[in-house]
Formats: structure tokens, C-alpha cells, sequence
């Protein structure tokens, strides 16, 4: 059984001499024998245990967490135990039982790693390694949960030895030698009774579906599946490449969400169409774990169908459907017809200066962009620059205090024929999507806009025949906004 774990932790060149693992012991055998191997090692790794208390199991779980503190000091190895509401983690994101412990779990053992990784207070050449006790047989109906609940391929290639920082080294052995094992060696392990029960959907799996196939169809079934996850693993990196690239050319990302041109995206293969879903709900959420192909199927109908729709997903998420783009965030639910009630909430009471976005996000919104001012006679038969980001305006009919912000309620435009348009209602004519309307620049005096910078100015500022005084504005804003 050593052998044969070490075998398999040298061939993926898992760990090396001294590294440290932060390993993740619910006193289960599984996790028992993972601990007691990693302990025992001649590499002499460094060892912290984390025990994750779900508050689920009331006496149950107090009782595991007490015999993992006792092995620990038996082989001498620093204990934490981190309390977590499972129930109501689930209950608040709209996500499984399992799916929340798992979360849960992995965010314990990654802000122990941290902080083990914070401590030397310098950059380590090694990570400190998350060690968690997975085996073939987890692989197996991790492979046929992802079949059967509508993955793609990444989820049929099943558990890798390694991914970022987790290690599985015992990946390579079945749970039955795992038990043989810790009897052989009368290394005691504790029983969690929710495992016998039919209430997770890996429970059945394991005691129901295996078992079946293995007595009725393949007694090799469960070899066979693996060998099925690693061809599925060689797809998924193929098939994953190729959308990224597709990704570079079309996508984007920022504060609000993943944003993925709609051509771009309907001009692909349907199984890139699949990938470029998947990658950006993983942009979106990382580590989300309720989505399934369902779910990609859900956003290529949105991106087939008209401006305006959208699907609910996992973790509280929403795809949309914009004019342009295929958007994926937690957005709130306005409605077009409702912005102008919202900016007037956010506006009453406020002064003239008062931006209606967050002043951090102001902050940020101007950061690396600049607008230069410059005021000058103007000279007969000069013309006027056609640029998109150089503007003249008629410096004479400027009579207040020109401001540089974000859109608020009351802006309004000045139309060819002295007629007006809200500001709302021009960038909805002009298809601005909705989550970037609050991040355009206004040069504005009080509520009247000279400019929407990106789009047009105002037809009052316009340099006419009578013009004497010009203002010339040059906006410098970054990629954004082409200069």
C-alpha cells in the first residue's frame, strides 16, 4: 500500500523533500490514512491539519473533531478546527448541501495555506500544498456524477493528482486497500453516518449505480470509467485551448462581469460555443460547481435570441443578452424603463457634484484617463477636428461651472432643432448595454450635457458662424475609450 501510493506521488512529482501540506483530516479513513502516510514520509514534510466542523451531525461531528485533534497530538502535527454554517451557506447562495460543504472546506484549507505561505514573509520557489484524501473509487463517481447531471468534458475527465495547489495522492488506490490498510496496521478512523444514507446524490451513486454496473454490465466498470476520464481529459485540454483563444479575440472581463461578443460567439462550432460558455462562467464564478451543460446550453439559446433576455444561474449569477455582448455577473433586476426612477432615488437630496456611482468606483473609473482644456480666439477658416476624442465647443455660451462625471438623473442633451433628450433615453438609442451606462464620461454644466464622451455633443455647444471663443477639449481615457 506505500509503495504503491509513493509509486504513484513520484510519477505525477506531487511533493518533494521538505515541501509543506496543509492537509485537510475529517477523521474519516480516507483522510486518516492520507495524514499517517503524509506523516510517516522520508521526504519529511511539514504537516498543519485543518478539521472543517459543518455544525451538521451535532455529538457526531464533536466527537470527529476531538479524535483528529488526539491523532494530531499523537504525531505531533499543528490542529485547527474551523466551525462553518453549511446549512446556511447553502441556504443563501441557492446552491446543494454538498456543493456548500465543499466550498466551505476548500476556503478553510486555501486561508490556512495563505497564511502558512505569509508567515516565511518571503516568495517560496513551492506553494504550500492543499493534501486532500480523494481515491480511485471518489474518481469513479465523480466521473459518473458529471455524466449524469449534464457536464462537459472537463467535468468526465474527473480528479487530476494535481490542480493549482490541491494534491491527491492517493489518487492511485481503491477505498478497499485504504481500509485494509489502516486494520492491518489497527490504526482506529471514525464513521460519518450521513455516508450510509441515500440522501446525497455521491451516496447513492456509490452504494446503488456502481455496484449495479459492476454485477450487471462490467465487473471492470469501474477501470473502464477511468480510462474514459483521462481520453476525456485529453479532449477537454484540446477543446479548451481553442476556446481561449477565441476568448482573447472576443471577450472581456472587469468588476461587473464577464462580457463575450454575440458574432464573435455565434460564428464558432456549437462545441466551441459550449467552451466559451463554460470559460466564462468560470471567469464569473471560480470553483462553481452547480453548473452544468444545461446551463451552457441555457446561455447559446440567449446569445440565438433577442436583446433583453436573460437566465437565472448557480450562485445567484444571471446571464443577459445585450445589444452586443453575452453578459454573466450578479447584476441587479432594473428594468430599461425603470432607470430614471433609479437615478432619481440615488439623486434626491444630493448636490450639484454629486456622482451617482460610488466614490471608489469613481476612483477607479479615473484612474490613467485625463481631460486637457484649452481656451483660444478663433481663427476664421480653421477647421474643426473630426476627431472622436478633440471636441470645440463655443466657449462664450458656457455661463456656469463645467463638471467631469458619471451620468446622473435630469442630464439631457440638446438636439439639431433646439428639441431635448434625456441622457438615459440616448444611450439606449445608441445601444450602450445597460452595466456600462454608469462608467461613461459626461462633460456637463449642471444638468445640461456638452458631451457624452465616446458618443456626441451637444448641438447647443457647437461651434457656429457668430463663434467667437473656443473651448477645446481632448479626452485621454485609456483603451476604454480609444485614446
Amino acid at each position: 500500500m506505500q509503495k504503491k501510493v509513493w509509486d504513484y506521488v513520484n510519477e505525477h512529482r506531487i511533493f518533494e523533500a521538505g515541501d509543506r501540506v496543509v492537509a485537510g483530516v475529517s477523521g474519516g479513513a480516507d483522510s486518516v490514512c492520507m495524514f499517517v502516510l503524509l506523516a510517516e514520509s522520508v521526504l519529511k514534510l511539514k504537516l498543519r491539519v485543518v478539521h472543517v466542523h459543518h455544525g451538521l451531525r451535532g455529538d457526531e461531528a464533536d466527537r470527529d473533531a476531538e479524535f483528529v485533534r488526539k491523532l494530531c497530538e499523537e504525531y505531533k502535527a499543528p490542529f485547527e478546527i474551523v466551525y462553518r454554517d453549511v446549512a446556511g451557506y447553502a441556504k443563501d447562495q441557492g446552491i446543494s448541501m454538498e456543493e456548500a460543504g465543499r466550498i466551505l472546506r476548500y476556503e478553510a484549507l486555501e486561508m490556512s495555506a495563505r497564511r502558512w505561505q505569509e508567515e516565511s514573509g518571503k516568495e517560496e520557489e513551492r506553494p504550500v500544498w492543499i493534501g486532500v484524501a480523494h481515491h480511485q473509487d471518489d474518481n469513479v463517481e465523480t466521473i459518473l456524477h458529471h455524466l449524469l447531471r449534464g457536464s462537459g468534458l472537463r467535468g468526465l475527465s474527473g480528479m487530476q493528482p494535481v490542480q493549482g495547489n490541491r494534491v491527491r495522492p492517493l489518487l492511485g488506490v481503491r477505498r478497499q486497500e485504504i481500509v485494509e490498510y489502516l486494520k492491518g496496521r489497527g490504526i482506529r478512523w471514525c464513521e460519518d453516518s450521513t455516508n450510509g444514507t441515500g440522501e446525497y446524490t455521491r451516496n447513492r451513486i456509490r452504494g446503488d449505480v456502481i455496484p449495479y454496473v459492476t454485477r450487471y454490465v462490467n465487473e471492470r466498470a469501474s477501470e473502464n470509467i477511468l480510462r474514459a476520464g483521462r481520453l476525456f481529459g485529453q479532449a477537454d485540454r484540446y477543446l479548451r485551448g481553442q476556446a481561449k483563444q477565441v476568448w482573447e479575440k472576443h471577450g472581456r472581463k472587469d468588476e461587473g462581469g464577464v462580457y463575450l461578443d454575440v458574432k464573435g460567439f455565434l460564428e464558432q462550432e456549437p462545441v466551441i460555443r459550449s467552451y466559451l460558455a463554460g470559460y466564462m462562467l468560470e471567469l464569473a464564478a471560480p470553483g462553481q460547481r452547480d453548473i452544468t451543460a444545461r446551463h451552457f446550453g441555457q446561455i447559446e439559446k440567449l446569445a440565438e435570441g433577442s436583446v433583453g433576455g436573460r437566465c437565472d444561474l448557480p450562485g445567484k449569477m444571471q446571464a443577459r443578452r445585450t445589444y452586443k455582448e453575452i453578459c454573466i455577473g450578479i447584476f441587479g433586476n432594473k428594468e430599461e424603463g425603470e432607470e430614471d426612477k433609479n437615478l432619481e432615488r440615488k439623486e434626491s437630496g444630493c448636490g450639484e457634484e454629486e456622482n451617482i456611482v460610488p466614490a471608489e468606483m469613481l476612483k477607479r473609473a479615473v484612474k490613467g484617463k485625463n481631460m486637457e482644456f484649452q481656451v483660444f480666439p478663433r481663427e476664421k477658416g480653421k477647421e474643426i477636428p473630426k476627431k472622436e476624442y478633440t471636441k470645440w465647443f463655443d466657449y462664450d455660451k458656457i455661463k456656469g461651472t463645467l463638471s467631469v462625471r458619471f451620468r446622473r438623473a435630469g442630464d439631457y442633451l440638446v438636439l439639431p432643432g433646439g428639441g431635448r433628450k434625456k441622457l438615459t433615453r440616448f444611450l439606449i438609442d445608441e445601444k450602450v448595454p445597460r452595466e456600462l451606462r454608469d462608467r461613461i464620461f459626461v462633460l456637463a454644466e449642471g444638468s445640461r450635457v456638452l458631451w457624452v464622451v465616446g458618443y456626441r455633443i451637444s448641438e447647443y455647444y457647437k461651434i457656429m458662424e457668430d463663434t467667437h471663443t473656443i473651448l477645446q477639449v481632448d479626452f485621454y481615457g485609456g483603451e476604454a475609450y480609444g485614446r
